[in-house]
């Protein structure tokens, strides 16, 4: 509990003290009235202040205004006891408020806590202890056991362990050796290592993901924006509704105002919408503290809400639903030996990061002079093209022969195919197989128990590839072959396609999927870690590779809408029922403080729910 929290529960005990104090004493007229007065200035005085203020400044109509015109009117028609009590019990309700939202905002602040404080850099001989923002690309950093690392590097030196738990919500260590790439606001457990900065403070992983968590409450959700419309036209009806309500009845049916006074200011207490601007709110806030926790990152409630309308969700293949970590399994060369073919392949590939160029170096275990290799040129969708040795050299997909004139063979086992074409001559093709992760189909099993109605696959790779795997996984409809462009095209199709309600949602790996990401209702990057294509492109990003961090990623979402919707069918109902009661003179001041602060209360009790998640 904070400083400011203390000091409120203890006005709210000082104030409840002396209003029992006040009700037990046997005092009349005037004195009554004061010993009643010192408890109300106790629990209500920054209250009425702020109510008179925002008067000044224009903005009459708020929950100040009515719990100040309710307590005060109440004071007039000597119901002394009642305007006490009434503003202690709110005062209960902005504490239990303050706590609930100093909750959520600790799940957010755990995340925040990947900040290094400092880094350790290697200048001129020695290590100096300096800020993050200090040190430049390619300069040397010492990370110590159990030190934070504080920018994205490379290890140069060094193996150890790595703990991401504070990015991706795994507790597993990652082993981590000489070229390597570590991620800042990651861990390093249990070595002493020595790393090349690849990029600045200001552009590292941590810095980016800090700058997605604290502007995510800004972006509301439509839900939220109609309930600050809903307050700021329901607020001057219900005064206007109490006013009329006190003066009215008495006139036209010639009977005592007091009574109908009475009935009016209980009319004011009830009408305070303050279980529903604070629990929404409040709802989406803990939704996105608990999702974070998880390592899942959601840049605003309006993407949250989105999410959990998704009924279509399509998936990139490979580093998607696949490792995206290959392995050469054949070799068929035409004019040349198997080793050769390789080389050729590796060396066009050697400067290429893509999964497929990783899997054909590694395979080949030896580097290419740099001097035999130029003019190397990557072209979107179907590969690389390069001269090697004089020699122009295509290394790719069948799009990539069809565009040079080449024919090429056919490959019936299911895999990757990398076609190498040599001075306009087909020289072979080299299979590369992946494989499925391992938590991939009980996934897409459990988004169709959850209601997903379409499933998709998007995949640039070979039809026999895209059919097996979408055959093994049950996916609904598969789509191969695809340039980037054609990803794009059949999501727009897709999209046309969806019922009105209805979202859809694009997974990619972030690197090479940004168009896709964008175009969607909503994009989730995956297996972010690392990548900034990913947090700039997605709404929602998904810290680690795992498919089932997806379904997690919903539940979180449904859980948190289905909460939003308990709070705002609860509060109006209970609400719509005390008015009526109210107005026909069938509920008193107390029954008015349950429906306004009572409510509140319930409402934040069941958004705090929204920050807790169990698989």
């Amino acid at each position: 509990m904070t400083r400011k929290q203390k000091r409120n529960l203890f006005r709210i005990v000082l104030s409840a003290v002396l209003l029992v104090v006040a009700w037990v004493l046997p005092t009349d007229g005037l004195l009554r009235l004061l010993t009643f007065l010192i408890p109300y200035a106790v629990a209500g005085y920054d209250v009425v202040f702020s109510a008179i203020r925002n008067i000044l400044l224009g903005q009459v109509f708020d929950e100040n205004f009515l719990m100040s015109v309710a307590t005060i009117g109440a004071f007039f028609i000597a119901d002394y006891p009642e305007a006490v009590a009434v503003m202690v019990f709110y005062q209960v309700g902005e504490l239990f408020q303050s706590i609930a939202v100093g909750k959520s905002r600790k799940s957010i602040a755990a995340l925040m806590d990947i900040r290094p404080d400092y880094a350790n850099v290697l200048r001129d001989g020695t290590v100096q202890t300096v800020t993050p923002e200090e040190i430049e690309i390619g300069e040397i950093i010492e990370i110590k056991p159990g030190e934070k690392i504080p920018l994205d590097a490379v290890i140069t030196k060094g193996e150890t362990t790595v703990n991401t738990s504070a990015l991706t919500g795994e507790s597993i260590p990652v082993p981590c050796r000489i070229g390597d790439s570590v991620i800042s606001g990651s861990v390093n457990q249990n070595g002493l290592v020595y790393a090349k900065v690849t990029s600045t403070f200001g552009e590292s992983t941590v810095s980016k993901i800090l700058d997605l968590v604290e502007n995510a409450t800004s972006k509301k959700a439509k839900s939220e924006n109609f309930i600050t419309r809903f307050a700021k036209y329901y607020t001057p009806c219900v005064v206007f509704a109490a006013l009329a309500l006190a003066v009215l009845p008495p006139l036209i049916l010639k009977q005592d105002f007091a009574p109908w006074v009475t009935r009016a200011l209980t009319f004011l207490v009830v009408s305070c919408p303050c279980a529903l601007v604070v629990s929404v709110p409040l709802s989406f806030f803990g939704g996105i503290g608990g999702a974070s926790k998880h390592g899942v990152l959601i840049k605003g409630a309006n993407y949250l809400e989105t999410l959990a309308k998704a009924q279509t969700v399509v998936f990139d293949k490979t580093g998607t639903l696949t490792n995206g970590t290959f392995t050469v399994t054949e070799i068929h060369p035409k004019e040349m030996s198997e080793s050769n073919l390789l080389e050729i392949a590796a060396a066009a590939e050697r400067f290429s990061t893509h999964p497929i160029a990783i899997s054909i170096l590694k395979a080949c275990g030896k580097e290419t002079d740099k001097s035999r290799v130029t003019n190397i040129e990557e072209r979107a969708g179907q590969g690389i093209s390069a001269e090697i040795d004089g020699k122009s050299v295509f290394v790719g997909n069948a799009a990539l022969m069809d565009a040079i004139g080449v024919e090429w063979d056919v490959c019936e086992t299911v895999g990757t195919t990398v076609h190498i074409a040599v001075d306009g001559v087909y020289a072979g093709y080299i299979l590369i197989a992946d494989t499925v992760k391992s938590d991939a189909k009980t996934a897409l099993e459990e988004l169709k128990n959850m209601g997903v109605q379409k499933t998709v696959m998007l995949t640039g790779d070979s039809d026999t590839v895209g059919q097996a795997v979408a055959k093994e996984l049950a996916i609904d409809e598969v789509y191969t072959q695809l340039m980037p462009d054609d990803k794009v095209r059949i999501t727009e199709k897709l999209l046309a396609e969806q019922p009105e309600k209805a979202a859809l949602a694009f997974v990619g790996d972030g690197i090479n999927d940004a168009p896709v990401l964008a175009r969607a209702d909503i994009g989730i990057a995956m297996g972010a870690l690392g990548s900034d294509a990913a947090i700039e492109a997605a709404d929602v990003v998904l810290m680690d590779d795992k498919p089932s961090k997806l379904v997690r990623a919903l539940h979180i979402s449904r859980k948190t809408m289905r909460i939003v919707r308990e709070n705002i069918v609860f509060a109006l109902l209970v609400k719509a029922v005390v008015l009526i009661f109210s107005a026909f003179g069938l509920a008193g001041m107390w029954l008015a403080v349950f429906a306004d602060v009572g409510v509140m209360v319930l409402a934040v009790c069941n958004a705090m729910r929204a920050m807790h998640y169990t698989k």
